[in-house]
């Protein structure tokens, strides 16, 4: 063989040994990849609206580890960070052999290991998997750290870096640190707080400075003179960072609107970062304000506030409790979902359905005096009557009766089809299971969060949309539900409701406000809004037990009013009012508008208000034929015109039991043959008819 030949077939057997290797290298990389479960592994965060932490939560394995990249951080502190543990780091793939040779040297020349040679790349792999320190694992990351190098950009390894450096105790990277040590977030470091920041992962627990300040100041200055070794710093600058002080204690974390976030986080897991439209600083004073409200109220008491921009519908503070950690009070249920009796805050949607269904204007005299629907009779709060009043005053006062004749008008079923087009679902005690009159005074479940997008569409011209807490929430263009002039009635007598007892209006501010009381004194409710802002907020107990005199206007309203001056007024007047409105006096108004009629009222005005009482059915002289039931009984059905409720029946003298103020009657019996039947009207008014019942097999 040729010498030619002879150094051919030695390149071709180097390039297949080459490629060999390459070949395995690359099956030894997919069969091993580099573990990266614990960079993966990250706590979850949930932010404000300006970026700011307001409560973390913790990785499985109980630690605070935060995803930090390379521009997350103050470049001071990479450039410091890279020239302490690895100034070669953007030049080598992974190991450095200068370094490697330097360190081999010196072993060699003392008989012991002298410095270390260790990349940043090497120090996150054994990070991510972590070993005994022998010479075997020291190979083991040196190839791994080629294999992270393959496969990674030397940003995103030094990204796992600082996600994943010990800090000391279960504090992982630099953010955690940054965070608990430092009260900040790594982006504007000092030099001083850079170099702790660098010389911590090199002793995590001897130079933590929580527990050994005086080590972590020794460990910070080594490395400011390093620094000023490197000239990455001069001497006056590292003069002055040594007069820093280090920080002696750690810091607690965030914790703000704790119980949205933990739903946010319930809600989506795999989502990392959560940025909400809540303002930190509002929100701080808001819980600031929850907690000294809540030392009034009685033991187990709690309350909750929401406050939302109208017009967006976001939500910028939130608190469902007072204090999440107080047990004695339940202080972990989110009572701004929590399902509770609304009392009288439903009233205002009532009157303007009314104005919009009903023909009602805020100055059309409506009754308030003791009245029977069918076999319910509500009374007052203050359980007295004020005879005729204006729709107006009857919302302003919030009275029971003239809103149950309204929504009795309206229909109960009506109205839970209109407050679920709004997007609120009303919930129904499962023994009723149905609308009913009831529902104007609280007999119907909601929540907070329910109120609020309730109030916020009444504060938008009757536009309803759902509330929203971050950008990733769908925004829909708001449902008109309600007419303009309707929504505006009902808003502008809710700005009219005098401040609680004891507040002043604030000049410039005009509060539509609505407080709401349910049974046995259990919720106490206010909701109002100005040109900018809705507020909610409730008081009660979250086991649902009894209040002692707690009502809506003494405790809820307060604080609705302290929550307002937290908040800066909106700009200019309230808007005038829309097309549509008709600004009258009871007696300019036109005569169908000038007075409400109830129901019964309505049903006599259709019979004729003038026409005699008289049985309609079965008229005077008539056979009626009847099928007689298993038993052997029969039912006549009975129907009486005119007259004023309530009415009795007899039947052949004998009264019989039958729904007083019902016009129409049944009865049940195993008479055949002649009858006289007499009807009672509540004057005195008699009306009889005689029949024959004839029975038919």
């Amino acid at each position: 063989m040729t010498r030619r030949a002879k150094m051919a077939a030695a390149v071709l057997a180097a390039a297949g040994t080459v490629a060999v290797l390459a070949g395995a290298a690359v099956t030894l990389d997919a069969v091993h990849p580099p573990a990266t479960g614990r960079y993966l592994d990250r706590s979850r965060s949930v932010l404000d609206a300006d970026g700011r932490l307001l409560r973390a939560f913790a990785t499985a394995d109980g630690s605070w580890r935060f995803a930090v990249r390379p521009d997350d951080v103050d470049p001071l502190y990479l450039a410091m960070l890279t020239a302490y543990e690895d100034k070669r780091f953007y030049r080598h793939p992974g190991v450095d052999p200068l370094a490697l040779a330097r360190a081999a040297w010196q072993w060699a020349a003392s008989g012991k290991p002298v410095s270390g040679a260790s990349t940043l790349t090497m120090q996150t792999v054994r990070l991510l998997e972590p070993r005994p320190r022998t010479l075997i694992s020291k190979l083991v990351e040196m190839g791994r750290a080629v294999q992270l190098e393959w496969r990674h950009s030397k940003d995103e390894i030094l990204a796992i870096y600082l996600t994943v450096a010990p800090f000391g105790g279960n504090l992982e990277g630099v953010a955690a640190a940054s965070r608990f040590y430092l009260g900040k977030d790594p982006r504007h470091l000092t030099a001083g707080e850079a170099a702790l920041l660098v010389a911590l992962p090199q002793s995590p627990e001897a130079a933590r400075p929580d527990r050994h300040p005086g080590a972590a100041r020794l460990a910070r200055d080594k490395v400011l003179a390093r620094m000023q070794d490197a000239h990455i710093l001069d001497a006056d600058a590292v003069a002055a960072a040594r007069q820093e002080p280090v920080a002696r204690a750690r810091l607690a974390a965030a914790f703000r609107a704790p119980h949205l976030a933990q739903r946010l986080v319930a809600a989506d897991p795999g989502a990392e970062i959560q940025r909400t439209f809540i303002d930190g600083a509002l929100q701080a004073s808001v819980e600031a304000l929850a907690r000294r409200a809540v030392g009034g109220l009685e033991p187990g008491a709690n309350l909750a506030v929401l406050v939302v921009e109208t017009a967006g519908r976001r939500v910028v503070a939130h608190a469902g409790s007072a204090d999440f950690f107080d047990a004695a009070r339940q202080g972990q249920v989110d009572m701004t979902r929590a399902v509770r009796s609304p009392g009288s805050t439903l009233k205002p949607f009532i009157y303007a359905a009314g104005f919009e269904h009903l023909g009602l204007h805020p100055e059309t005299l409506i009754a308030d005096r003791p009245t029977r629907f069918g076999d319910y009779a509500p009374v007052n709060f203050d359980l007295r009557f004020r005879g005729d009043i204006t729709v107006r005053e009857a919302l302003q006062l919030s009275l029971n009766v003239p809103a149950v004749a309204v929504l009795d008008r309206l229909g109960p079923a009506r109205f839970a089809e209109l407050i679920a087009e709004m997007g609120i679902a009303l919930r129904f005690d499962p023994r009723v299971g149905a609308p009913a009159l009831p529902m104007a005074l609280g007999g119907v479940g909601v929540s907070l969060w329910d109120l609020v997008t309730l109030f916020a569409g009444l504060a938008d011209g009757g536009r309803f949309a759902p509330l929203r807490v971050a950008e990733t929430d769908p925004q829909a263009a708001p449902a008109r539900v309600l007419n303009e002039a309707a929504a505006w009635y009902a808003a502008a007598i809710l700005r009219d409701v005098p401040p609680p007892e004891g507040r002043v209006a604030v000049a410039g501010r005009r509060i539509a406000l609505k407080t709401g009381t349910s049974y046995g004194f259990r919720d106490a409710w206010a909701v109002g809004f100005d040109g900018r802002f809705t507020v909610g907020v409730w008081v009660g107990r979250p086991d649902g037990g009894y209040g002692t005199g707690r009502t809506g206007g003494r405790q809820a309203a307060p604080l609705l009013y302290d929550v307002f001056d937290l908040l800066a007024p909106a700009a200019g007047p309230v808007s005038p009012p829309p097309a549509g409105v008709v600004e009258a006096r009871t007696g300019d108004l036109p005569p169908p508008l000038r007075r409400f009629h109830t129901r019964d009222e309505m049903e006599m005005a259709l019979v004729a208000p003038d026409a005699a009482f008289e049985i309609a059915f079965p008229p005077d002289g008539a056979t009626v034929e009847m099928a007689a039931a298993a038993d052997g009984t029969a039912t006549l059905a009975l129907r009486a015109n005119g007259g004023r409720k309530p009415l009795r029946w007899l039947i052949d003298g004998r009264p019989i039991a039958v729904s007083p103020f019902k016009r129409a009657a049944s009865w049940t019996a195993a008479t055949e043959g002649r009858v006289r039947i007499t009807a009672l009207d509540a004057d005195g008014h008699a009306a009889s008819a005689e029949v024959w019942i004839a029975r038919v097999p």
